[in-house]
Protein backbone atom coordinates (compact mmCIF):
# COMPACT_ATOMS: atom_id res chain seq x y z
CA UNK A 1 0.00 0.00 0.00
CA UNK A 2 0.81 3.20 -1.02
CA UNK A 3 1.71 5.91 2.22
CA UNK A 4 2.77 9.44 0.92
CA UNK A 5 3.65 12.29 3.20
CA UNK A 6 4.66 16.07 3.27
CA UNK A 7 7.39 17.22 5.86
CA UNK A 8 7.63 20.50 6.77
CA UNK A 9 10.66 21.72 8.03
CA UNK A 10 12.38 25.11 9.42
CA UNK A 11 15.44 25.38 11.92
CA UNK A 12 18.37 27.55 11.83
CA UNK A 13 20.45 26.98 8.83
CA UNK A 14 23.99 25.31 8.57
CA UNK A 15 25.80 22.56 6.42
CA UNK A 16 24.40 18.72 5.99
CA UNK A 17 20.61 19.64 6.48
CA UNK A 18 19.17 18.56 3.25
CA UNK A 19 21.72 16.03 3.56
CA UNK A 20 20.66 14.56 6.93
CA UNK A 21 17.08 14.90 5.90
CA UNK A 22 17.16 12.48 2.40
CA UNK A 23 19.52 10.04 4.81
CA UNK A 24 17.15 9.92 7.43
CA UNK A 25 14.21 9.22 4.92
CA UNK A 26 16.98 6.67 2.71
CA UNK A 27 17.65 4.63 6.15
CA UNK A 28 13.26 4.22 6.46
CA UNK A 29 12.86 3.34 2.86
CA UNK A 30 11.17 6.30 2.16
CA UNK A 31 11.10 7.75 -1.58
CA UNK A 32 11.34 11.19 -2.40
CA UNK A 33 8.91 12.59 -4.65
CA UNK A 34 9.49 15.87 -4.65
CA UNK A 35 11.68 18.61 -2.18
CA UNK A 36 11.86 22.58 -1.98
CA UNK A 37 14.44 24.33 0.26
CA UNK A 38 15.18 28.33 1.10
CA UNK A 39 17.64 29.61 3.31
CA UNK A 40 16.52 33.26 4.35
CA UNK A 41 19.81 35.26 4.91
CA UNK A 42 18.14 38.13 6.83
CA UNK A 43 17.08 35.76 9.66
CA UNK A 44 19.67 32.62 9.02
CA UNK A 45 16.33 30.48 9.22
CA UNK A 46 16.50 27.01 6.74
CA UNK A 47 12.95 25.76 5.01
CA UNK A 48 12.30 22.89 3.44
CA UNK A 49 9.50 20.77 2.31
CA UNK A 50 9.84 17.16 1.21
CA UNK A 51 6.89 14.91 -0.52
CA UNK A 52 8.22 11.32 0.19
CA UNK A 53 6.54 7.58 -0.11
CA UNK A 54 7.14 5.13 2.77
CA UNK A 55 5.63 2.29 3.40
CA UNK A 56 7.91 0.40 6.10
CA UNK A 57 6.78 2.86 9.21
CA UNK A 58 3.33 3.82 10.51
CA UNK A 59 2.54 7.85 10.48
CA UNK A 60 2.98 7.22 14.00
CA UNK A 61 6.38 5.61 14.27
CA UNK A 62 7.26 8.65 11.67
CA UNK A 63 6.50 11.24 13.52
CA UNK A 64 8.35 9.41 16.85
CA UNK A 65 11.31 9.26 14.77
CA UNK A 66 11.46 12.36 13.00
CA UNK A 67 11.20 14.26 16.74
CA UNK A 68 14.53 12.65 17.96
CA UNK A 69 15.71 13.76 14.60
CA UNK A 70 14.60 17.16 14.93
CA UNK A 71 16.11 17.59 18.17
CA UNK A 72 20.10 18.57 17.23
CA UNK A 73 19.11 21.01 14.30
CA UNK A 74 16.88 23.15 16.99
CA UNK A 75 14.23 22.09 14.37
CA UNK A 76 10.21 22.69 14.21
CA UNK A 77 8.98 20.15 11.88
CA UNK A 78 5.21 18.54 10.65
CA UNK A 79 4.31 15.73 9.71
CA UNK A 80 1.33 15.19 7.10
CA UNK A 81 -0.43 12.38 5.53
CA UNK A 82 -1.41 13.26 1.99
CA UNK A 83 -4.48 10.46 1.92
CA UNK A 84 -6.49 12.69 4.02
CA UNK A 85 -8.00 16.07 2.71
CA UNK A 86 -7.79 18.96 5.29
CA UNK A 87 -11.00 19.44 7.15
CA UNK A 88 -12.54 23.22 6.84
CA UNK A 89 -14.79 25.34 8.24
CA UNK A 90 -15.77 28.59 6.61
CA UNK A 91 -17.17 31.90 7.86
CA UNK A 92 -19.50 34.17 6.15
CA UNK A 93 -21.56 37.11 6.09
CA UNK A 94 -23.47 38.69 3.18
CA UNK A 95 -21.30 38.45 0.44
CA UNK A 96 -21.09 35.19 -1.30
CA UNK A 97 -18.86 35.06 -4.26
CA UNK A 98 -15.67 33.63 -2.44
CA UNK A 99 -18.08 31.09 -0.53
CA UNK A 100 -19.81 29.86 -4.26
CA UNK A 101 -16.21 29.62 -5.54
CA UNK A 102 -14.60 27.48 -2.84
CA UNK A 103 -18.05 25.15 -2.91
CA UNK A 104 -17.61 24.86 -6.24
CA UNK A 105 -13.73 23.93 -6.17
CA UNK A 106 -14.06 21.44 -3.75
CA UNK A 107 -16.51 19.55 -5.34
CA UNK A 108 -14.80 19.61 -8.41
CA UNK A 109 -12.09 17.96 -6.64
CA UNK A 110 -9.60 20.97 -7.40
CA UNK A 111 -8.86 21.97 -3.73
CA UNK A 112 -7.58 18.91 -1.16
CA UNK A 113 -10.01 20.16 1.53
CA UNK A 114 -13.05 18.60 3.48
CA UNK A 115 -15.47 21.50 3.90
CA UNK A 116 -17.01 20.16 7.48
CA UNK A 117 -19.56 23.38 7.97
CA UNK A 118 -20.36 26.87 7.10
CA UNK A 119 -21.16 29.30 9.74
CA UNK A 120 -22.75 32.71 9.60
CA UNK A 121 -23.65 35.64 11.33
CA UNK A 122 -26.65 36.18 8.62
CA UNK A 123 -29.23 33.63 6.85
CA UNK A 124 -28.30 34.15 3.33
CA UNK A 125 -26.74 31.21 2.34
CA UNK A 126 -27.92 28.39 3.68
CA UNK A 127 -30.17 27.27 0.49
CA UNK A 128 -26.50 27.18 -1.00
CA UNK A 129 -24.68 25.23 1.74
CA UNK A 130 -28.02 22.98 1.54
CA UNK A 131 -27.38 22.46 -2.22
CA UNK A 132 -23.58 21.43 -1.18
CA UNK A 133 -24.94 18.98 1.67
CA UNK A 134 -22.67 21.05 4.02
CA UNK A 135 -23.84 22.10 8.00
CA UNK A 136 -25.04 25.74 8.06
CA UNK A 137 -24.82 27.12 11.55
CA UNK A 138 -26.47 30.80 11.60
CA UNK A 139 -24.95 32.70 14.73
CA UNK A 140 -26.07 36.48 14.87
CA UNK A 141 -23.01 38.45 16.40
CA UNK A 142 -24.04 41.82 18.19
CA UNK A 143 -21.21 43.80 20.32
CA UNK A 144 -23.68 42.52 23.52
CA UNK A 145 -23.20 38.75 22.27
CA UNK A 146 -19.69 38.49 20.72
CA UNK A 147 -18.19 36.33 23.09
CA UNK A 148 -21.00 34.25 23.39
CA UNK A 149 -21.32 34.02 19.60
CA UNK A 150 -17.33 33.46 19.20
CA UNK A 151 -17.33 30.41 21.69
CA UNK A 152 -20.36 28.69 20.16
CA UNK A 153 -17.87 29.63 16.60
CA UNK A 154 -15.24 27.70 18.14
CA UNK A 155 -16.89 24.89 19.48
CA UNK A 156 -17.99 24.17 15.85
CA UNK A 157 -14.68 24.74 14.49
CA UNK A 158 -13.36 22.10 17.40
CA UNK A 159 -15.89 19.48 17.13
CA UNK A 160 -16.00 18.97 13.56
CA UNK A 161 -12.31 18.30 13.77
CA UNK A 162 -10.79 21.60 11.73
CA UNK A 163 -7.47 22.51 10.65
CA UNK A 164 -8.43 25.06 8.85
CA UNK A 165 -10.99 28.41 9.09
CA UNK A 166 -11.59 30.30 6.17
CA UNK A 167 -12.70 33.68 6.55
CA UNK A 168 -14.77 33.87 2.71
CA UNK A 169 -15.85 37.57 3.49
CA UNK A 170 -17.30 37.87 7.38
CA UNK A 171 -17.35 40.81 8.28
CA UNK A 172 -17.09 40.86 11.59
CA UNK A 173 -13.31 41.28 13.34
CA UNK A 174 -12.49 38.41 15.77
CA UNK A 175 -11.37 38.75 19.07
CA UNK A 176 -7.95 38.19 19.98
CA UNK A 177 -8.90 35.21 21.67
CA UNK A 178 -10.19 33.41 19.05
CA UNK A 179 -7.31 35.32 16.83
CA UNK A 180 -4.73 33.18 19.12
CA UNK A 181 -7.13 30.03 19.19
CA UNK A 182 -7.13 29.73 15.63
CA UNK A 183 -2.76 31.11 15.02
CA UNK A 184 -2.01 29.59 11.90
CA UNK A 185 -4.69 27.91 11.03
CA UNK A 186 -6.96 31.03 9.45
CA UNK A 187 -7.09 32.57 6.55
CA UNK A 188 -8.93 36.02 5.79
CA UNK A 189 -9.15 37.50 2.10
CA UNK A 190 -9.35 41.39 2.01
CA UNK A 191 -10.55 43.43 -0.42
CA UNK A 192 -7.22 45.97 -1.76
CA UNK A 193 -3.82 45.48 -1.01
CA UNK A 194 -3.17 46.02 2.40
CA UNK A 195 -3.60 48.10 4.26
CA UNK A 196 -5.18 50.49 1.48
CA UNK A 197 -8.83 51.43 1.41
CA UNK A 198 -9.83 49.63 4.50
CA UNK A 199 -13.84 49.78 6.17
CA UNK A 200 -16.62 49.61 4.29
CA UNK A 201 -17.58 50.42 0.49
CA UNK A 202 -13.32 49.72 -1.02
CA UNK A 203 -14.46 49.85 -4.15
CA UNK A 204 -16.06 53.41 -4.18
CA UNK A 205 -13.28 55.06 -2.02
CA UNK A 206 -11.24 52.94 -4.84
CA UNK A 207 -12.91 54.35 -7.76
CA UNK A 208 -13.49 58.19 -5.56
CA UNK A 209 -9.52 58.00 -5.76
CA UNK A 210 -9.57 57.05 -9.78
CA UNK A 211 -7.54 53.96 -8.52
CA UNK A 212 -5.47 52.28 -11.69
CA UNK A 213 -5.12 48.95 -9.79
CA UNK A 214 -7.27 46.76 -7.64
CA UNK A 215 -6.19 44.00 -5.64
CA UNK A 216 -7.23 41.19 -3.30
CA UNK A 217 -4.68 40.03 -0.29
CA UNK A 218 -5.20 36.47 1.42
CA UNK A 219 -3.14 36.66 4.92
CA UNK A 220 -3.18 34.38 8.36
CA UNK A 221 -5.03 35.79 10.82
CA UNK A 222 -3.77 37.19 13.86
CA UNK A 223 -4.96 39.65 16.83
CA UNK A 224 -3.00 42.80 14.76
CA UNK A 225 -6.23 43.73 12.62
CA UNK A 226 -5.03 42.73 8.36
CA UNK A 227 -1.90 42.74 9.46
CA UNK A 228 -1.19 38.71 9.48
CA UNK A 229 1.53 36.95 7.43
CA UNK A 230 0.33 37.71 3.64
CA UNK A 231 -0.05 34.21 1.39
CA UNK A 232 -1.23 35.13 -1.79
CA UNK A 233 -2.21 39.01 -3.70
CA UNK A 234 -3.27 39.56 -7.05
CA UNK A 235 -4.44 42.58 -8.81
CA UNK A 236 -6.53 43.87 -12.00
CA UNK A 237 -6.14 46.87 -14.32
CA UNK A 238 -8.87 49.38 -14.00
CA UNK A 239 -9.26 53.16 -15.79
CA UNK A 240 -11.27 55.60 -16.28
CA UNK A 241 -14.32 54.08 -17.70
CA UNK A 242 -14.97 51.60 -14.89
CA UNK A 243 -17.53 51.87 -13.13
CA UNK A 244 -18.17 51.19 -9.39
CA UNK A 245 -20.38 48.00 -10.33
CA UNK A 246 -17.21 46.87 -13.02
CA UNK A 247 -14.88 47.24 -10.49
CA UNK A 248 -16.93 45.55 -7.70
CA UNK A 249 -16.90 42.50 -10.16
CA UNK A 250 -13.66 42.72 -10.88
CA UNK A 251 -12.49 42.62 -7.52
CA UNK A 252 -14.93 39.98 -6.09
CA UNK A 253 -13.07 37.78 -9.50
CA UNK A 254 -10.04 38.62 -7.76
CA UNK A 255 -10.51 38.19 -4.19
CA UNK A 256 -12.50 34.65 -5.48
CA UNK A 257 -8.64 33.54 -7.18
CA UNK A 258 -6.55 34.79 -4.75
CA UNK A 259 -8.53 33.08 -1.45
CA UNK A 260 -8.57 30.08 -3.63
CA UNK A 261 -4.98 30.09 -4.44
CA UNK A 262 -4.38 30.47 -0.66
CA UNK A 263 -6.56 27.82 0.78
CA UNK A 264 -5.18 25.13 -1.99
CA UNK A 265 -1.64 25.82 -1.08
CA UNK A 266 -1.94 25.96 2.72
CA UNK A 267 -4.36 22.57 2.86
CA UNK A 268 -1.25 21.54 0.95
CA UNK A 269 1.66 22.12 3.44
CA UNK A 270 3.25 24.68 0.95
CA UNK A 271 3.39 27.22 3.49
CA UNK A 272 5.64 27.75 6.16
CA UNK A 273 5.29 30.61 8.80
CA UNK A 274 8.81 33.11 8.51
CA UNK A 275 7.87 35.78 11.07
CA UNK A 276 5.26 37.93 10.17
CA UNK A 277 6.00 36.79 6.41
CA UNK A 278 5.64 33.55 4.52
CA UNK A 279 7.77 30.91 2.64
CA UNK A 280 5.72 29.51 -0.03
CA UNK A 281 6.83 26.49 -1.76
CA UNK A 282 4.33 26.01 -5.02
Amino acid sequence: MHHAYVLTLSCPDRPGIVHAVSGFLLERGGNIEEAAQYNDRDTGLFFMRVQFACDQLTHEDLRAQLKFFAQPFNMECQLHSTTQPMRTVIFVSKEGHCLNDLLFRWKSGLLPVDIAAIVSNHRDFYQLAASYNVPFHHIPVTAATKPQAEAKQFEIVQSEGAELVVLARYMQVLSDDLCRKLSGRAINIHHSFLPSFKGAKPYYQAHDRGVKLIGATAHYVTADLDEGPIIEQDVARADHSKTVEMLTAMGRDTESQVLARAVKWHSEHRVLLNGHKTVIFK
